[in-house]
């Protein structure tokens, strides 16, 4: 059964469309990846999906509730992690936690916080004001409120941003561990480590969903071909590469330069050109899913330009 299952999702801001027919699925338990550029209809999608907006066309259930008309529902059984940090900066954690119980009327609400600080660590730290904690305990904190009325499905809108690696990391182990008990994670991410570490992924650029799979999946069906160069100089390769036909992005990688395109035919060419001209070796690599993405991006309109 899927946790999330949504067909030809519209959401309109005046003339603007926001998210433009989206369908997509969600399988229990699964970490699904929910990629994009910044103003691709994420967010958007998520707020539709939970409850908070309702789709101008479109349906859609999530854990089993109509979208449209279950929309107290699906609050009460998802946690919903938003961007900004949310909670009242001169509080304690543990009285922000406190907050939330009581909105969700779970009792004993002491002993609900105190198991849910327990949980995540949070303990040594349950007097500490909100507003005064670093950025990876401000997400141990949001998380905490998500996960403490033990939702079905949790949706994390970008919560790593401005987190370091290593909270990042702590974090996606405690989000796999949870999965793994049975929680279903629709995570929205600019990081292409993160989005490697869902079982799926989609994209959505500009409010239309452009690709879904796994990463293999989604990495084989793009259909690029990339090429390494190193050696001779690599900076006037670059600079010559530009614009040639079959020659759709050059990202310098350290000493080397990465060289993707969708035609290979005239790729080959191009590189090979490239390379008796500046002294440069090349060899054919793997193409990333940061590849992909790009790829993605130059290939898409601003919906809202």
């Amino acid at each position: 059964m899927n946790a999330i299952e949504v067909s030809g999702l519209v959401k309109r801001f005046g003339d603007k469309t926001v998210v433009d027919h989206v369908s997509m699925s969600v399988a229990e338990g699964e970490i699904s990846g929910f990629l994009g550029p910044n103003g691709s209809g994420k967010t958007t999608t998520i707020r539709v999906m939970c409850g908070l907006l309702t789709p101008d066309e479109g349906e859609g259930r999530v854990l089993g509730h109509d979208i449209r008309t279950d929309g107290l529902i699906i609050k009460r059984e998802v946690g919903y992690m938003t961007q900004k940090f949310s909670f009242y900066e001169d509080l304690s954690m543990e009285e922000n936690l406190t907050f939330v119980a009581r909105l969700y009327n779970l009792q004993p609400v002491a002993t609900v916080v105190r198991d849910t600080l327990e949980d995540l660590g949070l303990l040594s730290r349950r007097k500490q004001l909100a507003g005064t904690l670093s950025g990876g305990w401000k997400q141990r904190l949001a998380l905490a409120a998500c996960i403490m009325h033990k939702p079905k499905l949790l949706l994390l809108d970008e919560p790593t941003a401005g987190v370091d690696p290593k909270a990042r990391r702590e974090f996606w182990d405690e989000i796999h561990m949870r999965a793994s008990a049975g929680l279903t994670v629709l995570v929205s991410t600019h990081y292409m480590d993160e989005a490697e570490r869902c079982h799926r992924i989609h994209y959505i650029s500009y409010g239309k969903l452009l690709a879904s799979g796994t990463v293999p999946d989604v990495i084989r069906d793009a259909a690029l071909t990339t090429f390494v160069l190193d050696g001779g100089d690599t900076t006037q390769a670059a600079k010559l590469l530009q614009g040639m036909d079959g020659v759709d992005q050059v990202a310098p990688f350290g000493l080397t330069l990465h060289v993707v395109g969708q035609d290979k035919a005239s790729l080959v060419a191009a590189v090979s050109k490239v390379a008796k001209e500046t002294g440069v070796n090349y060899r054919e690599g793997n193409t990333s899913l940061e590849d992909v993405f790009i790829q993605f991006m130059g290939k898409s309109t601003d919906n809202m330009a």
